[in-house]
């Protein structure tokens, strides 16, 4: 039985259809014949009280009948709608090719779909002519929440400004934090922010379902953010509150001025970051090598790739490297070329990752201007490579050729999503290092088959990390996120690695044991926010009792 749940006592205060219209309550078919009685159902339901098994393999036979993928996610979203329980026990039994369907890349197309498919509200909406009203708000969410995810819209996956249709990340955000990490889904709260959009096909559209004006920005946007989070903390004051696809120039921002003042990290920024650490830490270790003797090469400098550097680089720290050495192993690349520090275009952010002109000595290239992609790899002759670019393609052959001249085993990974703006396919990366490559990408594909070996392709998802960091953060009951703590997840997603014991393997367990991947970071997880002070002293027993009191499980 679900705690605080059953249709049993007193703890149900709804009857009828009230009842059968809460998803959370809801068990249809599956409602006994007494409590039928007992909650005013007699007649409602079909006579045939069924099994929660009974109901799956319904739904995953109604699921089967549609072809599109976004019809998919359009059935798995009113399941959810419907029956909470059903829903997630559906999707744990057929995680693998469903969580593709409810989160990337399905999500993106739902977003960018949101007004023609929405069918039922969920979450709030808090748009910027509504920003005097937070409060009254937050106030008709008549429930606890320990978990709130929230975006503006502006930068959804590789897609961009999707406006109020933004809306569809943070629910399939809170859906991974209930199906990976075992939260509660009666006490999520999924939000957007609706500060208008730059997306003209958005606004042009007559069934845009969002405040139709250009983006609000500056100090009208800043005194925004001020008020979300102090009507957060009046309401939710022991609330984690993630951050999610929020442009890169107001996400830095907005994690730095907020960090200590609320439980609260920056998926896009931190949990990128770790879930690459982790995944690169265990390619590094499987290829044979060390992290201390890599050259790393990052195309994008947004705030995923950014991130992902300065934690490598805190890795580099804690295994000795002094702060100098550690950070010349960095080449990150923005749209300008090399980030160097002859630079003067960059902020203090990039200059934390700026190359120092004495690295650049006796490069066969102009390094007074503008140093470009293809002259950083043929340069630095790179172990690691990562993009975090949005831009399909954007590794060529040439470029990907000239990598595997100088490394027996390149690490390369392609991370941007969906899966149409990934930067290369792993088919390609493959063919062209010939079968070489470490490859883990950002969006699911399927194994490769070459010269007879079949390569099952890690997909680098944040779902390894962020619901486990929940997870560990409700049952330590942290009061702050840490960088300690983030670097612990990554450590322990490294453990997990079934190529650590077997280099053919995948760089990541298979997400059929997510739960219990989960589990081993949640404790890594609460024991670092414990080291930090930041959290409830107890035992490691301790712990791992709160961690199974806290995973919630979808069962009657």
């Amino acid at each position: 039985m679900n705690s605080g749940r059953s249709t049993e006592g007193n703890t149900i205060q709804k009857k009828g259809t009230l009842l059968i219209e809460d998803p959370i309550l809801n068990k249809g078919t599956a409602f006994t014949e007494q409590e039928r009685i007992e909650n005013g159902l007699l007649g409602l339901l079909p006579p045939h009280v069924d099994t929660l098994d009974e109901q799956v393999d319904r739904a995953y036979e109604a699921f089967c009948d549609f072809h599109d993928n976004i019809d998919k996610h359009i059935f798995l979203r009113q399941l959810q709608d419907e029956n909470e329980t059903l829903f997630y026990r559906l999707l744990l039994e057929h995680i693998t090719e469903m969580m593709p369907i409810v989160y990337t890349p399905v999500v993106g197309l739902a977003c960018q779909r949101f007004s023609h498919i929405y069918r039922r509200p969920r979450g709030i909406f808090i748009s910027y002519p509504e920003r005097d009203s937070m409060d009254a708000i937050f106030e008709n969410v008549q429930r606890d929440v320990d978990v709130i995810v929230v975006t503006d819209g502006e930068r959804i996956l590789g897609l961009g400004d999707q406006g109020v249709g933004g809306m569809g990340i943070p629910i399939g955000k809170l859906s991974l934090y209930t199906l990976c990490g075992g939260v509660d889904p009666a006490r999520t709260l999924p939000i957007v922010l609706d500060l208008g959009t730059n997306n003209q096909e958005r606004l042009d559209d007559p069934r845009y379902m969002g405040w139709r004006e250009n983006r609000i920005k500056g100090a009208e946007y800043d005194a925004f953010i001020g008020q979300f989070v102090a009507a957060v903390k009046k309401r939710f004051p022991n609330v984690l509150l993630q951050w999610e696809d929020f442009a890169s120039v107001d996400a830095e921002r907005i994690l730095d001025q907020y960090r200590n003042d609320l439980c609260t990290f920056n998926d896009d920024i931190q949990g990128t970051a770790a879930v690459t650490t982790g995944t690169i830490l265990a390619a590094i270790a499987a290829s044979g090598g060390d992290l201390k003797d890599q050259q790393i090469v990052m195309l994008g400098a947004g705030s995923a790739g950014v991130g992902i550097c300065l934690q490598l680089k805190q890795a580099m720290l804690l295994a000795g490297m002094s702060e100098p050495e550690a950070r010349s192993r960095f080449y990150v690349i923005d749209k300008d070329g090399l980030l160097h520090s002859g630079r003067t275009d960059l902020d203090e952010l990039h200059q934390q990752l700026a190359q120092s002109p004495e690295n650049l000595n006796g490069w066969d290239c102009d390094v007074s201007g503008a140093i470009s992609f293809a002259d950083v790899v043929r340069n630095s002759k790179p172990g690691v490579l990562i993009g975090a670019t949005g831009q399909t393609g954007a590794f060529s052959e040439d470029i990907i050729r000239e990598m595997a001249k100088h490394v027996e085993r390149p690490v390369i990974f392609p991370l941007s999503n969906p899966t149409s703006r990934a930067e290369a396919t792993p088919a390609d990366l493959l063919k062209w290092t010939d079968g070489k490559a470490v490859i883990a990408t950002g969006s699911p594909f399927d194994p490769v088959e070459f010269n007879g070996v079949t390569h099952t392709i890690a997909q680098c998802n944040n779902s390894y990390i962020f619901p486990a960091m929940g997870l560990g953060i409700l049952a330590s009951r942290a009061r702050r996120v840490t960088d300690s703590m983030f670097m612990a997840a990554a450590s322990a997603l490294k453990e997990t690695s079934p190529a650590l014991k077997d280099p053919t393997a995948s760089l990541l367990p298979p997400l059929t044991n997510i739960r219990e991947v989960g589990r081993h970071i949640a404790k890594a997880v609460a024991a670092a926010a414990i080291e930090a002070g930041v959290a409830d002293s107890v035992t490691p027993d301790e712990i791992n009792q709160r961690i199974e009191q806290t995973m919630w499980k979808p069962e009657y």
